[in-house]
């Protein structure tokens, strides 16, 4: 066991979030009991991931998503009621950690998406460089974005909870491709800049499909939550194994 400062110390010193100007606090909650034996990861401190860690007996859950944002409605009612009243009632620590769980070099989401997807960073771009821009590790190049799309999918595997939108660019032999994981359509301008033939992320919106087809580089979105699943179990599972606690990963099914 440890306790719930020692790991809130970990967490902070392996991830730096003084380092960020983020949309919501990161580091420690919710505060639960004093003593931690068992960490659930998961992406979203959503009521079916807490219900979950109560059921695996969990002291402690690390997200990526946390209960709180900049600019949300503060009253605590309805689904913030029912999260927070679960947290309480079973008194579960939650600890959440967004742009700097992103941007760890080793554990973090980009990276962890890189070794998933067999791709290897080489620089960094957009606010906060947290986009990165890399090569296959093998070193070689993929024949069109469609043979990128289907590699990524299969990459991502079923359970992502759907496919690959692709907006292609008629460009062949794709070798430096940028990625940055989640919501980030808006570094697509900045990947662009840096170089790439290619650019992995989330989600896409309506300018994103314009700027792939005028600009030649091929856009690739591939789901939030299915993109941002591998961040939070690995840096979990690193500061678990550090202090010799119990840890699961918890994935809860979205479609987005």
């Amino acid at each position: 066991m440890t306790s719930r400062e020692t790991l809130l110390q970990s967490f902070d010193a392996l991830l730096q979030p003084e380092r960020f100007k983020d949309y919501g606090p990161n580091g420690l909650q919710v505060e639960g009991k004093p003593a931690i034996r068992k960490v659930v990861s998961g992406v979203t401190a959503s009521r079916a991931l807490i219900e979950a860690a109560i059921a695996a007996d969990a002291d402690a859950i690390f997200v990526h998503h946390g209960l709180f944002w900049r600019g949300q409605d503060g009253r605590v009612t309805g689904w913030m009621k029912t999260r927070l009243s679960l947290l309480l009632a079973h008194d579960i620590n939650l600890y959440a950690y967004h742009l700097p769980l992103d941007a760890h070099p080793e554990l973090g989401n980009n990276a962890q998406l890189g070794l998933r997807l067999g791709l290897r960073g080489q620089a960094t771009f957009g606010d906060g460089l947290l986009g990165w821009l890399g090569e296959r590790a093998d070193g070689g190049a993929f024949a069109d974005a469609h043979a990128l799309a289907d590699h990524v999918a299969l990459c991502l595997g079923p359970t992502s909870g759907r496919g690959v939108t692709l907006v292609d660019s008629g460009r062949r032999g794709l070798s430096k491709i940028a990625w940055c994981t989640g919501g980030a359509q808006g570094y697509f301008e900045a990947a662009i800049a840096a170089g790439a033939d290619a650019y992995i992320t989330g989600e896409i919106s309506e300018p994103q499909a314009h700027y792939a087809r005028e600009c030649g580089v091929a856009y690739l979105a591939c789901g939030h939550h299915a993109t941002e699943r591998y961040g939070a179990p690995a840096v979990a599972a690193h500061v678990a194994t550090q202090f010799g606690l119990l840890h699961e990963f918890i994935d809860i099914d979205n479609p987005a």
